[in-house]
């Protein structure tokens, strides 16, 4: 297998190849020319006419022929032992031996959104007039490659040979017009409609250097996409193939793969339209045709706006739909269209934002169904389907039937009692099971919702009830507020925050238990005696008057205290909000009591350290001091809030509540793997302010302020517990932005902030919101902090998940979150995904609410410097400009 062919010369002068493995069977042999030839570089001399073969078909991988002469000696002395067979058309393919090279020819996955697709070996077609090294020279580079190659020396046969194979990459040499037009024989290739996703590319001569260089643009008018000075060179040639293949060839195989999903638009019954960023249609399907009464001509290329509108629909609502899109946002609703003929009709309509090249919004998608509520709207359908299939009735029948019965099973009780004979025993058994439910006599809330839905759907129209079916699966689910982690969102930062921050990570390996070695002593005898109010050193005195601006450096503070804030930052701040006097206890015992918080709090840990306790307790203060939350909230609320962010992460080892789930550790068997560090930092702050009463805070207030004020602190505490995040910003946002937002609408409020401010105040449940939302918004502020503020946030909560990854592979335990490897992670990309799925939305809210606008600026701000990163493909934590600096 190895030897190579052997060539034999008759006298007429044609040459005959056979491989040397077949030499016992003398009968099998292949044509090759008349004249001059060339076998993989191996000339062959022949006094016959100046031709070679039409088309040559490479399918070996044999190294580049340096040994020519030995071998055309070797090749010729064969003699003319050989019979010829006559030449099949005009194209003879040479087929030489396949070593094992042939391998690199191999499929390969190619991944296009969600589409998964395999591209086969790339096939390339070489048309010269004649061989020399240039073309010899992308024979061996396609060898190199891995590449299926055709050489054809006629535009009949590259014709006929593109035809037949279809190849990815067309070279045709254009150095001069002796022997055919390069021009024309491009122009002939792209007339075919298999050559729309064909890459052509022109070998032009070599310019010199006191020669300009020629204009490209007659090439492109041509056909041809690129060119190629002149080169010889196998490495120059295999390059230019290979950056063809991953960059044009790539993506015109993706392309190709939009005629799939383009059928499948063209096939589907509902109504799809897609248009650009300004509004302007791009795109129709028959089923939006056969809705709207145009066709794709009278619409494509129009701006919606062109359009004549129903005057059906609210005046807002057009307002409504595009304070949705335009921040990316799906918006989904019943809207009235108005058809060609002029009728307006009502529809379900769904518009997705797709968001494109820089990240910014390019297309709108709408998705759009008729709305059956009445006979006249299906009509309309029925009559404009049998006008678009004339002669096809069962068409129009079927699209009829289709609307009228688009619910499943037995949901609708009119339509199966007059379709099924066994229709009134499903009504019956539906009837009962409802009968049962409502004879229930202890009834969950969500139970009467479900039993208001069931009794709604029974005389509700067809879509009306299909819609409330989709409640009732939603309404089955176990988790009412975490969104569903959609495949577009499904990056591998945010799919390891989420599991990571929002769940117990319950993956524990049953032979790794894990106790976690952290000394908690609770005797804090050897605490130095604390300083006065008035002993504060000149320094941290001269930073804590800045404490009330959003704009404080906390890090600052850690500096001159020797990373003991908390103290000082406790002093001022609970000195400001009145908190001994409310407490009825001493400045000293008040004191006292931040240096054993502070003291509980791991200086060792990067970032969960007593710091970032003074740092939520900063927001938390800023945020109690805007208007409408200290309207909202009474002082004993005030108080709670500030304790809750000093002790919210007291004792915290470090590591999320996963790694100590998975670990085994003693929190985790205590809590019950739910709430862990949450439910602990609460227990240890309670037990360490009683344990003593030198620093017990609550030992002069009654009983029934104690108890209230401990269940507002630990409340708030847990709230920052990630499992929970969309419950508690979800009822927030039915609960207070919409509320308030209805209030400052209705004519005979006339947005009183007093009176807004006052309704919350007489719903204790709305109070417990509003301080929920406001710790956890507090605890996760860093976005929202100056950009060297966050930048500093940033590698501090980075190199503490880099050092949780480090332990749980030291360990043996579940890596809960992989891409938080220290030599691997990019920080720009985990900010990015914690702002777009954790932050943006809840800001939102606490924003609509509390008013920040500073804070909101500084996200917007902080966003596109991690964005300006990820751009960059950086790791690092700031622009290479700023590291100068």
């Amino acid at each position: 297998m190895g030897c190579a062919p052997s060539i034999h010369v008759s006298h007429s002068g044609v040459i005959y190849c056979r491989d040397s493995e077949e030499s016992n069977s003398p009968h099998q042999t292949t044509t090759i020319s008349q004249g001059t030839a060339t076998l993989h570089g191996l000339f062959v001399k022949t006094d016959a006419a100046d031709s070679i073969p039409s088309v040559l078909a490479y399918q070996s991988r044999q190294p580049p022929p340096s040994a020519g002469p030995r071998r055309r000696e070797r090749r010729e002395s064969g003699g003319a032992s050989a019979r010829s067979r006559t030449p099949h058309c005009c194209s003879v393919e040479a087929e030489t031996q396949t070593s094992s090279s042939s391998s690199k020819a191999s499929t390969a996955e190619v991944q296009v959104g969600p589409m998964r697709l395999t591209q086969y070996p790339i096939q390339v077609l070489l048309i010269f007039a004649k061989e020399d090294n240039q073309s010899n020279g992308f024979w061996w580079a396609c060898d190199r490659a891995g590449y299926r190659c055709n050489v054809a020396w006629t535009l009949e046969s590259a014709l006929e040979c593109f035809l037949d194979k279809h190849q990815e990459i067309i070279v045709i040499d254009h150095r001069n017009s002796k022997y055919f037009n390069a021009e024309d024989i491009c122009r002939s290739i792209r007339a075919t409609e298999l050559s729309e996703h064909t890459v052509i590319l022109a070998v032009v001569p070599r310019t010199s250097a006191d020669q300009e260089e020629t204009s490209v643009l007659p090439l492109l008018d041509a056909g041809f996409d690129r060119q190629f000075m002149e080169n010889s060179s196998i490495t120059a040639c295999y390059n230019e193939l290979v950056q063809i293949e991953h960059g044009e060839v790539r993506s015109q195989f993706k392309l190709r793969a939009c005629n799939a999903v383009f059928t499948a638009l063209d096939h589907c019954q509902e109504a799809v339209e897609i248009t650009s960023e300004d509004h302007v249609i791009q795109y129709v399907n028959p089923a939006f045709e056969r809705m709207m009464g145009y066709c794709k001509g009278e619409l494509i290329g129009k701006e919606l706006t062109e359009l004549p509108k129903s005057d059906k629909n609210s005046a807002d609502l057009l307002d409504n739909i595009n304070t949705f899109i335009k921040k990316g946002k799906e918006w989904q609703g019943v809207y009235y269209a108005r058809r060609k003929s002029g009728d307006s009709i009502q529809q379900h309509v769904k518009i997705t934002p797709v968001v494109g090249q820089g990240g910014k919004i390019r297309h709108f998608v709408s998705l759009k169904r008729l709305h059956c509520t009445n006979e006249n709207n299906k009509q309309l359908y029925k009559s404009h389907s049998e006008d678009k299939n004339t002669g096809d009735n069962s068409q129009s029948e079927s699209g009829s039937y289709k609307c009228k019965n688009r619910r499943k099973d037995s949901v609708d009780v009119k339509s199966i009692t007059s379709q099924s004979s066994d229709a009134p025993s499903l009504q019956t058994r539906r009837y009962s099971s409802m009968a049962r439910i409502h004879s229930m006599t202890i009834e969950a809330p969500i139970t009467k919702v479900i039993n208001i839905i069931n009794a709604a759907q029974e005389n509700s129209p067809i879509t009306v009830a299909e819609a409330l079916d989709r409640v009732l699966e939603i309404l089955r689910t176990t988790e009412l507020y975490s969104p569903q982690l959609g495949t577009k969102d499904e990056d591998p930062h945010t799919s390891d925050l989420v599991g990571g921050l929002m769940n117990d990570g319950l993956r524990r390996l049953s032979e790794n238990e894990y106790v976690f070695s952290k000394n908690m002593n609770l005797s804090h005898t050897h605490l130095p005696v604390p300083n006065t109010i008035n002993d504060v050193p000149p320094c941290i005195a001269q930073l804590l008057d800045n404490e009330e601006s959003w704009d404080f450096n906390i890090f600052e503070l850690e500096a001159v205290t020797n990373k003991r804030p908390l103290v000082y930052l406790g002093l001022k701040v609970f000195a400001r909000f009145g908190v001994s006097e409310f407490l009825n206890c001493s400045e000293a015992t008040l004191r006292a009591w931040l240096q054993v918080i502070e003291a509980n709090y791991h200086s060792s840990n990067s970032y969960h350290n007593s710091t970032h306790a003074a740092d939520v307790l900063h927001a938390t203060a800023f945020f109690l001091g805007k208007e409408r939350v200290k309207g909202s909230l009474d002082h004993l609320d005030e108080v709670a809030a500030l304790i809750a962010a000093t002790i919210h992460d007291v004792d915290h080892p470090g590591r999320t509540n996963s790694f100590l789930c998975n670990a085994g550790s003693e929190l985790a068997v205590l809590y019950n793997d739910t709430a862990v560090l949450e439910s602990h930092h609460t227990a240890l702050a309670f037990q360490l302010t009683t344990k003593d009463s030198k620093y017990n805070i609550f030992k002069n207030i009654d009983r029934n302020r104690y108890r209230t004020l401990r269940q507002a602190i630990i409340d708030m505490v847990l709230a920052t517990e990630m499992t929970k995040h969309f419950e508690h910003v979800n009822k927030f946002v039915n609960s207070i932005n919409k509320s308030m937002a209805s209030e400052e609408t209705s004519p005979r409020s006339e947005g009183s902030e007093t009176e807004c401010t006052a309704n919350i105040k007489n719903f204790p449940d709305n109070q417990t919101l509003i301080k929920r939302m406001m710790i956890k918004c507090a605890d996760v502020a860093n976005p929202c902090r100056p950009l060297e503020l966050c930048i500093e946030w940033a590698g501090r909560i980075s190199e503490e998940y880099f050092a949780q990854t480090d332990e749980e592979k030291r360990q043996g335990l579940p890596v809960v979150m992989p891409v938080f490897d220290r030599n691997t992670c990019s920080i720009p990309k985990s900010q990015i995904s914690f702002i777009d799925y954790f932050i943006t939305d809840m800001f939102d809210a606490w924003d609509a609410f509390a008013h920040l606008p500073v804070l909101m600026q500084h996200l917007a701000n902080n966003y596109k410097h991690w964005k300006t990163l990820d751009d960059l493909k950086c790791k690092s934590l700031r622009l290479p400009s700023e590291n100068n600096n």
